[in-house]
């Protein structure tokens, strides 16, 4: 899936729009993404890849990353791992994302340090909530 921004749209969006990286094995899901990101006026970058997420993450910086645990070249607790090794990106929130529904393997992601955790199927609602409570500048929602 191709981003909505250029790099340096990306630069200049940083004191604007917040951006937000959504790393996805499903195409659909990294729509629905989108469609949610989009309504509350931030920027989107979707990407399939673990490992161009950690340079993506690395030249654009987002304001919050959701990153799909199951992904096809590295595992996204392995790229969460490696996001906080970089001094550059180590301050990023990240929320795993995950069909995992398993109490174990959420326990798993608990403890891997995410900022936060959402599973799919996404509900649109549940998907505004955890964006906005990782990015202040959002405000709350005016309706419930």
């Amino acid at each position: 899936m191709k981003s909505d921004i250029s790099f340096s749209e990306a630069q200049q969006s940083v004191d604007s729009e917040p951006l937000i990286l959504a790393v996805e094995d499903n195409e659909d899901n990294l729509l629905i993404v989108n469609y949610v990101v989009d309504s509350l006026d931030c920027k989107f970058i979707g990407e399939m890849s673990g490992e161009k997420t950690l340079i993506i993450a690395r030249n654009y910086r987002p304001d919050l990353i959701l990153l799909d645990i199951m992904l096809p070249d590295i595992n996204g607790i392995d790229v969460f791992r490696q996001l906080q090794l970089d001094p550059i990106t180590k301050s990023i929130p990240v929320i795993a994302v995950t069909a995992l529904a398993m109490l174990e393997e959420q326990k798993t992601i608990s403890e891997s340090g995410f900022d936060g955790y959402i599973t799919k199927p996404y509900l649109l609602e549940d998907l505004e909530d955890i964006i906005r409570l990782h990015i202040p500048k959002l405000g709350t929602k005016l309706v419930a």
